[in-house]
């Protein structure tokens, strides 16, 4: 890999840190001497979806495209500025597109953290506004890893809506193959989206703590090695959360963004798949994109601590770890 491509995904980590395909579903005959009461099944959809799948649906009416891009610029000083992305969106984006904004209508404004997460409610009424109802397939993508896209898959998720994907490879595998882009605002007429919660999707700091010292529960964190370890701190204080393991988030994707192949995916996550775990980074996106990928590998009970180390680190009541130097 090339000293110009690896210092592009460092940048691209930074960035996220500081912080059966689309076919019917078969049916059998009706009998014609039993009344019928059923509603036609829905079409499926997987957890990735292709450009190419993506480009051969996009005039499915049931269809929604939802640009989640959240852009991170750096300082001459090094530091970074969280923007919205909505100016990137308007720059161009994949036709039918609509604008999931991370850090407006996605977000609780009246919290002092950022990407917190909204009531089940309030999330579920901004989808709705973008389009989104019960009987919808969505697809989510941003412009730098998935990350972004994946924390929107797993707030969908939590209020209870499972007919959603990621583009694989996000916007960059759409326009590295020269497919189209439009600059025209999407609109859709707005949808019913039902919130029904599951909250066990997303952990507290109570859980957390509590976690611990429990060893049926495994706490993830998805940060480089080197915060892990306490070499550099991006937060209040460096190091982990005692007795979690270290997967980095950037490890889950290949040059080009796109998620590595199973058994490549299982092969870093061995725990026990029905064992409760706990993703966290430094404000819950990241994290998002490696329960993403637990799902994916059939994890059973994964939950993301979405306030994470912007929350955790700046508290000193609560412990941290770093590793001794070798």
């Amino acid at each position: 890999m090339s000293n110009s491509l690896n210092a592009r995904r460092l940048f691209v980590l930074i960035a996220v840190l500081v912080l059966g395909i689309g076919c019917g579903v078969a049916q059998t005959e009706p009998d014609p001497t039993v009344a019928q009461d059923v509603a036609p099944a829905l079409a499926a959809i997987d957890t990735i979806v292709t450009t190419e799948w993506l480009s051969e649906h996009l005039d499915d009416p049931d269809l929604v495209v939802l640009d989640c891009t959240v852009v991170v610029e750096q300082n001459e000083d090094g530091t970074f500025n969280i923007v919205n992305g909505r100016a990137n969106y308007e720059s161009g984006h994949i036709p039918s597109a609509g604008f999931a904004d991370l850090l407006g209508d996605l977000a609780d404004a009246d919290s002092e953290l950022q990407f917190a997460v909204p009531t089940p409610e309030q999330f579920a009424a901004a989808m709705s506004s973008l389009g989104v109802g019960d009987e919808s397939r969505v697809v989510l993508y941003d412009a730098m890893g998935s990350a972004w896209a994946a924390r929107v898959w797993w707030m969908l998720r939590w209020i209870g809506f499972d007919r959603a994907a990621l583009l694989g490879g996000g916007l960059g595998a759409w326009t590295a193959e020269d497919r189209p882009l439009s600059t025209e605002t999407a609109q859709r007429p707005v949808g019913t989206l039902t919130a029904a919660v599951r909250p066990h999707l997303i952990a507290d700091r109570d859980e957390v703590l509590s976690a611990i010292d429990d060893s049926s529960v495994h706490i993830v964190d998805v940060l480089p090695e080197p915060h892990y370890r306490g070499e550099m701190a991006m937060y209040a204080r460096p190091g982990h959360i005692p007795s979690a393991v270290n997967i980095p988030v950037m490890q889950l994707t290949d040059e080009s963004g796109r998620y590595l192949p199973l058994d490549e995916l299982a092969a870093m996550h061995t725990s026990d798949h029905d064992t409760r775990h706990i993703t966290y980074c430094g404000g819950g996106i990241a994290a998002s994109s490696n329960a993403f990928v637990m799902t994916r590998l059939g994890y059973t009970d994964v939950a993301v601590y979405t306030a994470s180390l912007q929350e955790w680190a700046a508290d000193p009541a609560l412990p941290m770890e770093t590793v001794p130097a070798q």
